[in-house]
């Protein structure tokens, strides 16, 4: 199955993302670093009474495993709007296929359907707003557990913890 912006999934959300960040960008314009777009949408979005979570660590999933997460892995989600969106950030005046590649990996890593790139480079929100989906998106969402231990676990799809060695992990 398809999907596209007008297939409503997450519409709501999404809708509510995108009027924030139309906000925060009248409010600023454009021209600061992609760090303070992230801190006001996340302050936005939370005032709307949104759950937000930033620069999220995004697992690296392969044939259902789970092979880096927590602080382990560099690449980190800007925005998880309510669990169910990513928003990657951007703040340059171009607009590359690579920043929604990104966000298409992301929802391929987290088992979501759609995400938003928000580039605030431009003079208006709107030359910058790029819709992103994964068509294989299925529920439920992966789950990953913290621990409290310094010593991270893996968690597969079933929610089975597996060492580090039984994961792939090569740490030398």
């Amino acid at each position: 199955m398809s999907m596209t912006c007008y297939d409503g999934v997450h519409a709501d959300i999404t809708d509510k993302i995108i009027r924030a960040a139309i906000e925060v960008h009248r409010e600023l314009g454009c021209g600061l670093k992609e760090e303070a777009y992230e801190a006001t949408l996340a302050w936005e979005l939370e005032q709307r009474g949104m759950k937000v979570k930033r620069q999220m660590p995004c697992p690296v999933v392969y044939k259902g495993k789970v092979f880096c997460c927590d602080d382990e892995h560099p690449k980190r989600i800007d925005l998880l709007v309510e669990e169910k969106v990513v928003v990657e950030l951007k703040a340059v005046c171009v607009k590359h296929p690579v920043f929604a590649a990104q966000c298409r990996t992301y929802l391929r890593m987290l088992n979501l359907p759609v995400g938003l790139v928000l580039n605030f480079g431009f003079p208006t929100l709107k030359e910058g707003l790029e819709h992103v989906f994964n068509p294989k998106a299925q529920a439920p969402n992966l789950q990953t557990s913290k621990t409290p231990s310094s010593e991270s676990k893996y968690i597969d799809y079933q929610g089975q913890q597996v060492p580090k060695e039984s994961a792939g992990m090569n740490h030398g």
